[in-house]
């Protein structure tokens, strides 16, 4: 872990650790920030006692960064343009990473502040899209390349379309609960329950089911927001200390094998469908052709850079006896050709088995370049599951009692979860960063609106207003650091 530090002046060293710091924090935040909307409904039910719940929830969030892998990780790591993310100097990522984390830790501290439910999920993406706008406006290019369009339309779309997901489908749970269990005990309040039974706590499956569920939306919220935080820790490591992690330098001889054998079937792959794969890939490169050293992505150039990383990784057993600059090559045309092959799997006239071998084979490219270090796991999962067990409070009232215009059912609360739980796993299997609060707030409203009970209408107007201020504010706030930043240095 320590010689991350290797190789660098005391200035960079310090800026590393800061950084680090910075991403941590924001991590820490994220916990008592999103986590209170995890454990909300169970506290207000009374199904858990406050402290208990948090603790809790804290080790699910734990469990869930260590076991969730690394596919929303990269997501965001990628919503940097291609060439911002191979290009980015030390100093360059300094400037990115404080002023990305430096928006994005106002924000979600100022929402939290004042209780409103906002998402981390928006936070962080808008302060990442901030500053790839100063740099396209710094560099005089495009916006449309300043920005990996694509992967932030995608993002988007999940965060868009998860909100009415929830909402919608935590109506029918609960209609669905209605029309299955007609005893009243299951759909009282947890007033009405303490008034008309004398108990303090739901009924004994009731309460089993609103803590799992509690824990089940605690730990995909650690698989997917959590896996935010380990990406923005391999965008501070890759930019401030490149020597050590642009390449995996644990990679054994099998890693960097399986590596090589998947750029060269790749060139097979492409010269078996030349017809179909021409309009993006010049599979007939001249034999004489040589890349340029400061050459920049072009799947015209697809066969030419497989053929200088072929032969650039030629009887390599490991990454350990490159330098720096012979790591960052091989990065980049590894990074070049991924790029290529996800261009060309969304041609037309491919099989289904087609693609599913180039995405096997994507998988195995990249198998040395996304990947994360044990130790940033652990930093991540710890910092996540710590924050998660302070400042619950504020989130869970507005959860509990603001939203809806009577207070919330013990049905109503595992129908949200449930709902909750479900969404937000699936899109961290499926790699996408969706946001915990608006999943679980929208699936509270649509059991709201399923019991005939209203809705709270200043809630939700500043819940959607924190929805659609959080992009053009984060974009606004990092953004400006970034060109400030990029000025003075």
């Amino acid at each position: 872990m320590l010689e991350m530090f290797t190789g660098l002046s005391f200035f960079m060293g310090a800026s590393l650790f800061l950084a680090l710091a910075f991403v941590l924090a924001y991590e820490f935040i994220n916990g008592f920030h999103d986590t209170a909307n995890a454990v909300a409904t169970v506290i207000y039910t009374k199904a858990m006692n406050p402290h208990l719940a948090v603790i809790a929830s804290g080790i699910f969030n734990f469990l869930g960064v260590m076991l969730g892998g690394l596919g929303v990780a990269y997501a965001i790591v990628h919503l940097l343009p291609l060439d911002m993310l191979l290009n980015i100097s030390s100093v360059q990522g300094m400037v990115l990473v404080f002023s990305l984390l430096s928006a994005a830790i106002v924000w979600n501290l100022g929402t939290w502040y004042f209780g409103i439910p906002a998402s981390s999920s928006h936070t962080l993406i808008g302060s990442l899209l901030g500053v790839c706008l100063a740099n396209a406006l710094l560099s005089d290019i495009p916006i449309s390349e300043g920005v990996n369009v694509k992967k932030a339309i995608d993002i988007m779309l999940s965060l868009l379309i998860s909100p009415l997901v929830g909402f919608g489908v935590a109506a029918l749970v609960l209609l669905l609960l209605k029309k299955m269990f007609t005893g009243p005990k299951i759909h009282k309040t947890p007033q009405e329950r303490e008034q008309i039974d004398g108990k303090k706590h739901p009924p004994f499956w009731t309460r089993v089911t609103l803590v799992a569920s509690a824990m089940g939306v605690s730990f995909v919220h650690g698989s997917n927001d959590g896996q935010k935080g380990i990406g923005l820790i391999m965008l501070v490591l890759i930019g401030l200390a490149p020597a050590q992690f642009v390449l995996d330098l644990d990679s054994g001889k099998y890693e960097v094998e399986r590596t090589r054998d998947a750029a060269a079937h790749l060139q097979t792959f492409y010269r078996e469908h030349e017809a179909k794969v021409s309009s993006l890939v010049d599979v007939n490169i001249p034999a004489n052709a040589v890349l340029p050293e400061d050459f920049k992505c072009n799947t015209k150039n697809t066969m030419l850079e497989i053929n200088t990383l072929i032969n650039g990784m030629d009887g390599m057993t490991h990454y350990r006896d490159l330098d720096v600059n012979e790591r960052r090559n091989i990065r980049r045309l590894l990074l070049c050709i991924d790029d290529a092959a996800k261009k060309v799997s969304k041609l037309d006239g491919f099989s289904g088995k087609d693609k599913s071998d180039l995405d096997s084979l994507r998988k195995d490219l990249t198998a040395t370049t996304e990947y994360a270090p044990f130790w940033v796991i652990v930093a991540v999962a710890l910092a996540l599951g710590l924050g998660t067990m302070m400042g619950w409070k504020r989130i869970v009232y507005t959860v509990g009692e603001k939203i809806g215009k009577s207070s919330m059912t013990y049905s109503q609360g595992m129908a949200a979860q449930i709902t909750a739980a479900t969404a937000i796993g699936v899109a961290s299997v499926t790699g996408m960063p969706v946001s915990t609060t608006h999943v679980l707030s929208s699936a509270v409203a649509g059991t709201m609106v399923a019991n005939k009970s209203g809705l709270q209408f200043s809630t939700v107007k500043t819940i959607l207003l924190a929805w659609l201020f959080t992009l053009p504010a984060t974009i606004g706030l990092s953004g400006g650091l970034f060109y400030l930043g990029t000025l003075f240095i």
